[in-house]
């Protein structure tokens, strides 16, 4: 039996679904899916044109949408469609992760109807209890020219949209996400995705993608202004390319279509996640349950973990009696540090090559010696490298990082999503994946379900994240808790947590070389558990965690994936507290804004006997000095209801472990 299903599927008959299953046919023109629950609806109507509308609890929220796919021959798949068939069937499986993000077995429970269309095309929709989702599917000879995908999605003129705004297809995707009001969206605003509807009555949608494979990524324009609605825009596909410096390939002469692939495949998945608190976003895993199944055969070598990373704190080590920087000397002590903290991994950023010219080692590391270092010490080595460097000699430089015993690499500067950087993507995971190589992408779009597929695709950026303290005062507590409801609905994120260096919203200053955090030290601890990345990073320098014994107590054994989570309260853009187990052990994690805030914690997750917590928390001078914290340890028990205080842009982090 395939280890990635156990449960067998259920293929019901149409005259079974019509009621029980929440699958039917209406009268006319109409076809409906609805998930097991029976909460959410995806309704499609054929009449004229296909649109598409979404309720939730009997209210429509997603109004009547237009849903269209133009070939280069002038055909337009859904205008005057006739529907020849339509197929219902029924799934209860679970899916049980090689990467453990959110939890060790991932149900995987929907209604799903294949509606055949005249023209040898159709479209799947599919209804969960936490989202509804369609696809287009073609069965067409040779090849197939997309000029264009249409979605207008129809919303109520109350409605407001977390806009990450792009001001071209040429990004790394580190966007701020701005509430906005989708009347005031102009058409040539743009923005990537995922992007979070806002109801007035507290419902959020957040719309992505999913199981994009050998097609462009989608992104959002406003409709105009004084218009309720958000349109689907795509990057073309390229036709020349430029470098521009030393790493970034720029498209000089785009195509007038968007992909040219496979006459018969299915199409990406567009993903519409239903949240009724917004902890639901949190707890929500519906893109990785969209991405296509597992095609690697073993998968054992793939091993999730920490990093020492020497990039964000510019390799400064202190208390040495050799000259720190970019040099054998400095990740002997990385290596060193990692494994003194049991940490699995060490970056290697820019600077062990010529970021041009992977086989242009800088002369002062001496790459064989510190392999060896690392393999005597049970820790493995990733490597940065630009993508544009890898892909022009990607099986030498791959073998070579083989031969070296490098356990992964860090691909950076793509910076599109068009279709030939889709599949670049692809081809990165296939090709690590021959020689076990782990994958973190940076300069990066979102994921969307990628690390199903590849599961050595641990992270990837595509982020405003930790790094941009380092020339800019955007990553605030309030950007902090903003992203696990927006970015992070989309998968693992490597915003690169860690800082020593604390900071008051009135003492912070960027410095590029030595920087700092705007929040409390408790603020950057509660990230490990709240943000999601099997590749997690600690991103200050070794001295300065050499100096924190007291924390690297929380940091050494808090994991990077997890058997179960669960929200205890959540409000973006305000706060979030995200409990999660990993084996018997329970961490707690707990982020404010700028607002300070007391929490009542019901603890009635825990099973039955009594714990040891050990809590970090707020000092009681953290709104002045925002390095305070204070460490202490209690017995608790399931009935017990514990209270928090978080300072301004504060934080709590606590581990529980059961008691013999």
């Amino acid at each position: 039996m395939n280890h990635q299903r156990c449960a067998a599927m259920i293929l019901l008959s149409f005259a079974m679904f019509v009621l029980p299953s929440g699958l039917c046919l209406a009268q006319g023109k109409s076809y409906n899916v609805k998930s097991p629950n029976g909460k959410n609806e995806l309704r499609i109507g054929v009449d004229g044109n296909i649109k598409l509308s979404v309720f939730h609890n009997g209210q429509e929220v997603i109004m009547s949408s237009p849903v269209s796919m133009e070939l280069s021959t002038g055909q337009v798949l859904g205008r005057t469609p006739t529907v020849k068939s339509a197929t219902p069937r029924s799934v209860k499986n679970s899916i049980k992760p090689i990467v453990a993000e959110k939890r060790s077995v991932v149900p995987d429970v929907f209604n799903e109807l294949a509606i055949q269309f005249k023209g040898d095309f159709g479209l799947k929709i599919r209804a969960y209890d936490d989202g509804v989702a369609y696809r287009f599917a073609t069965s067409m000879r040779g090849e197939l020219i997309v000029k264009h995908e249409e979605l207008g999605i129809s919303l109520s003129p109350l409605d407001s949209v977390w806009f990450p705004e792009e001001k071209s297809f040429l990004s790394h995707s580190e966007r701020l996400y701005k509430l906005l009001d989708v009347r005031g969206i102009a058409d040539t605003q743009m923005c990537c995705i995922p992007a979070v509807i806002a109801k007035p009555n507290g419902l959020k949608i957040a719309f992505s993608e999913s199981d994009l494979l050998d097609y462009p990524g989608l992104y959002l324009r406003g409709a105009g202004a004084g218009k309720s609605a958000l349109v689907s825009k795509f990057p073309p596909y390229p036709l020349e390319e430029q470098l521009v410096g030393d790493r970034t390939v720029k498209v000089v002469k785009p195509a007038d279509f968007i992909s040219k692939t496979s006459g018969t495949r299915e199409f990406p998945w567009r993903v519409f996640a239903i949240a009724e608190k917004d902890g639901d976003l949190i707890e929500n895993d519906i893109i990785y349950r969209l991405g296509s199944p597992l095609r690697l055969k073993e998968t054992s070598w793939i091993k999730p973990g920490k990093v020492a990373w020497d990039w964000w704190n510019a390799n400064n080590i202190y208390g040495v009696d050799f000259k720190s920087g970019i040099n054998t000397g400095t990740y002997k002590e990385y290596i060193d540090f990692a494994s003194r903290h049991g940490l699995e991994y060490v970056i290697f950023d820019e600077g062990w090559s010529n970021p041009s010219d992977l086989f242009q080692l800088n002369p002062q590391m001496n790459m064989e010696e510190l392999f060896a270092h690392a393999k005597k010490k049970d820790v493995g080595i990733i490597l940065w490298v630009t993508s544009k460097a890898l892909d022009d000699r990607m099986s030498e430089a791959l073998d070579q990082f083989e031969k070296w015993g490098a356990k992964g690499i860090k691909v950076d500067f793509m910076q599109r999503d068009d279709q030939k950087m889709v599949n670049y993507y692809e081809k990165v995971a296939v090709e690590a994946a021959k020689r076990q190589l782990l994958v973190d992408f940076h300069g990066s779009y979102k994921p969307t379900g990628l690390s199903r597929t590849y599961p050595n695709v641990l992270t990837r950026e595509g982020i405003r994240g930790l790094e941009h303290s380092k020339w800019s005062a955007d990553i605030t507590p309030q950007h902090d808790v903003i992203l696990p409801f927006t970015r992070m609905f989309a998968g693992a994120m490597d915003f690169t947590p860690g800082a020593m260096v604390n900071s008051t919203k009135e003492n912070f200053r960027p410095i590029f070389t030595q920087p700092m955090s705007q929040g409390t030290r408790c603020h950057q601890l509660a990230m490990y558990v709240v943000y999601e990345s099997p590749l997690q990073m600690l991103c200050d320098s070794p001295s300065n965690y050499d100096r924190e014994p007291a924390i690297m107590e929380f940091l050494s054994p808090v994991p990077s994936t997890w058997d179960l989570t669960k929200v205890l309260n959540a409000s973006i853009s305000h706060y979030v507290t995200v409990a999660r187990k990993k084996g018997s052990d329970w961490f707690i994690g707990s982020m404010t804004n700028w607002t300070p805030r007391d929490f009542d914690l019901r603890l009635d997750f825990l099973d039955a006997g009594m714990y040891e917590l050990t809590e970090y928390a707020d000092g009681v001078n953290a709104d002045t000095y925002a390095g305070d914290y204070r460490k202490s340890s209690r017995q608790v028990k399931s009935s017990d209801i514990i209270t928090i205080h978080l300072a301004p842009g504060g934080g709590w982090a606590g581990r529980i472990r059961k008691m013999n």
